[in-house]
């Protein structure tokens, strides 16, 4: 269930849209992103337009794995989808309102945080507006490869004691699966029912779909989940309860009835919900429905959602101007690789690109040379780097020593485990972003003779906030939090900003650097966003 953190600009195109293909056609297109992927993924693909188009493409022509279009893959967070229905249903009903106060849905006694008087609201839950961390405090998974397997309610509601709010609810957007799991299980106790049962009499049902979270029915095949480095790997199993969080698993099939409700909602009650689902709620950051996040495409307006559980990723989205959607579904976690939203997108309007594949090659030797040495994560562990004949080679400390692989698009990853090593060059020299379980992690290299550079001034944070666009809908707003600069781009989380040199700010969640240009007054008159070899001006507003 990733979280969004790198800023990224959408290209916008010339050319006219027009998608009408066979099922060959879409085929031939899905190859283009994925055969010969290093990754070894298979990908399950719908295109709902006037009719609907399928296709199931494999990176490697020649794997065998049984898919169809009746098998279950998991779809992650594009359950909070679902979950956004459900809500809207028990809101139809007046069983609850999206402006009601979470601890008026609660156990009496259930410590919630506020912020100056002002609570976090059901709304909040369901638009990820509610200030809560990404993940309820205390959440220790008993096995890392199905991490949600043991969570409960218990510890889900105390850990909301634990919290302190940093804003007032609603004023800031911060994906939270932990905030989609209380919703989850607010959606089941408000309906007195188990939270299976409601997807399945009130959504799947009704939409003649066969998903489900644990009662998979008669016949129903379950596809296997990969790491990207092609091992097969454990499910994810959700509480049930929870589940509304990224616990669905569902079959191309199934996806392919529930976007076509999307695209022409009924008139009953279920599809006066899902439309309302649709409906923007909140401009907090994100432009958000009830767990669809609505963003602009080539004029357009779209619904769209990801997920992305262990072995497992998928994209889904929808145009209703244009009366089109698309579902893909991999058999592989493509998180770390970069997802799906390149050929989703590309599926959707073909004026955006399809995102380039993956193929493994050998890593330039200056590199790996220049990477060589010693680490420590944000987190605090240390990693060595050193060559191992043309390889990279890296240990964590107390930790064996593995292997990295190098591929066409400048990363490094293990080829023991799930994880990515994407390069960075700073003021300071080389590092690295390590990327693994969906989290990101700037690496700093331990240098005893680098000098310390002195923190600003409040006078000096202030010269550098402001607004910085890069492109008429998309602003870069620099802005000071207690005592500490971030960087918010449209419809994107507030990063900070990490200075790393004389104007020169890191930004090592997104892999990215900014650089500061003044005038002859010395006043900050334009922003360069560094990223990923290509460098990006932006005027100051």
């Amino acid at each position: 269930m990733p979280r969004p953190t790198l800023i990224a600009i959408a290209l916008m195109l010339a050319t006219t849209p027009a998608l009408a293909l066979d099922d060959a056609a879409l085929a031939d297109k899905v190859r283009e992103r994925i055969e010969g992927d290093r990754t070894g993924a298979c990908l399950a693909v719908a295109v709902i337009d006037e009719g609907v188009t399928r296709a199931i493409v494999c990176a490697d022509p020649d794997a065998e794995r049984p898919l169809a279009a009746g098998t279950a893959f998991e779809i992650g967070s594009v359950s909070k989808t679902m979950n956004g229905t459900l809500l809207a249903l028990l809101v139809a009903e007046g069983k609850l309102a999206l402006e009601d106060p979470i601890a008026k849905h609660l156990p009496e006694g259930t410590v919630v945080p506020e912020f100056e008087g002002q609570p976090i609201r059901i709304e909040h839950l369901v638009t990820h507006t509610a200030g809560l961390p990404a993940l309820p405090a205390g959440f220790a998974p008993k096995n890392p490869a199905n991490p949600y397997a043991d969570l409960d309610e218990e510890l889900l509601l105390a850990a909301l004691g634990q919290v302190k709010l940093g804003a007032a609810p609603g004023s800031r957007w911060a994906y939270s699966n932990y905030g989609a799991m209380l919703l989850s299980w607010i959606v089941a106790r408000t309906a007195g029912k188990d939270y299976e049962s409601l997807l399945r009499d009130q959504l799947f049902a009704p939409l003649g779909m066969k998903a489900y979270v644990a009662e998979r029915a008669k016949g129903v095949e379950v596809a296997t989940g990969h790491l990207p480095n092609g091992q097969p790997t454990s499910t994810w199993d959700f509480p049930v309860a929870l589940s509304g969080v990224g616990g669905v698993r569902a079959s191309l099939d199934d996806m392919v009835r529930y976007v076509s409700a999307q695209l022409s909602p009924s008139d009953d009650a279920l599809g006066r919900a899902i439309a309302s689902t649709q409906e923007e709620i909140s401009q907090a950051g994100r432009t958000m429905g009830m767990g669809w996040m609505v963003a602009p495409l080539n004029g357009n307006a779209i619904h769209v959602h990801e997920g992305g559980t262990g072995g497992f990723s998928s994209f889904v989205a929808f145009d209703r101007d244009r009366g089109r959607g698309v579902v893909i579904l991999s058999d592989t976690a493509l998180t770390s690789t970069g997802g799906l939203s390149g050929l989703g997108l590309h599926m959707l309007d073909e004026r955006v690109p399809i995102s380039g594949k993956r193929v493994a090659q050998a890593a330039p030797a200056e590199l790996i040379d220049e990477l060589a040495g010693d680490y420590t994560l944000g987190g605090g562990l240390k990693m060595t780097l050193r060559r191992k004949g043309d390889a990279l080679e890296i240990q964590a400390e107390g930790q064996p020593p593995f292997e990295m692989a190098y591929d066409s698009a400048g990363d490094f990853y293990p080829l023991a485990f799930d994880a990515l090593l994407r390069p960075q060059k700073t003021a300071a020299g080389r590092a690295f972003l390590w990327l693994q379980g969906g989290g990101a992690q700037p690496a700093s290299r331990i240098d005893p003779d680098r000098p310390v550079l002195p923190a600003l001034s409040a006078e000096e944070r202030a010269e550098y906030v402001g607004e910085y666009p890069l492109a008429e809908e998309f602003v870069l707003t620099v802005f000071e939090e207690e005592g500490v600069l971030k960087v918010q781009a449209t419809g994107q989380i507030a990063l900070e900003l990490e200075r790393s040199g004389e104007d020169l700010f890191a930004v090592p969640a997104a892999g990215a650097e900014f650089r500061f240009e003044r005038d002859a007054d010395q006043r900050i008159v334009a922003l360069v966003l560094i990223q990923r070899g290509m460098e990006q001006r932006a005027p100051r507003r």
